[in-house]
C-alpha cells in the first residue's frame, strides 16, 4: 500500500476537517488528498499509529488492513481508481 504520509503535518491531520479539506484540495497526491478528506478520527488513528510509531515496519499496511470496510473501500475508489463492484464470493461445487 505505501501511503508513505510522513510529511503532512501532525496538526492538519489531527486539526478541524475544515482545515483538513483545505489542505487537501492543495495536495496533489491521491493518497494524501484522500487522507485529508477523512473524518478527523481516521486521520487522527492515522497519525497516532503511524506517524508517531516510524519505527514500526508497515505500519502504515496494517493501519489500513484495520480500518472499516467503507473506509478502506474509499480507499480502493478514490486513490487505486478501482470503480468496480466488489467480487461475490464463490460456491463451492460439492
Amino acid at each position: 500500500m505505501g501511503l508513505g504520509l510522513p510529511t503532512l503535518d501532525k496538526a492538519v491531520l489531527r486539526g478541524p476537517n475544515t482545515v483538513a479539506r483545505a489542505a487537501a484540495s492543495r495536495m496533489h497526491d491521491p493518497e494524501k488528498r484522500w487522507l485529508l478528506r477523512q473524518a478527523r478520527a481516521v486521520r487522527t488513528s492515522y497519525a497516532r499509529e503511524v506517524l508517531d510509531r516510524s519505527d514500526q515496519p508497515n505500519a502504515d499496511e496494517i493501519w489500513m488492513l484495520r480500518r472499516s470496510k467503507p473506509v478502506r473501500e474509499s480507499y480502493i475508489r478514490e486513490v487505486l481508481g478501482a470503480d468496480q463492484p466488489e467480487p461475490r464470493p464463490r460456491r463451492s461445487s460439492a
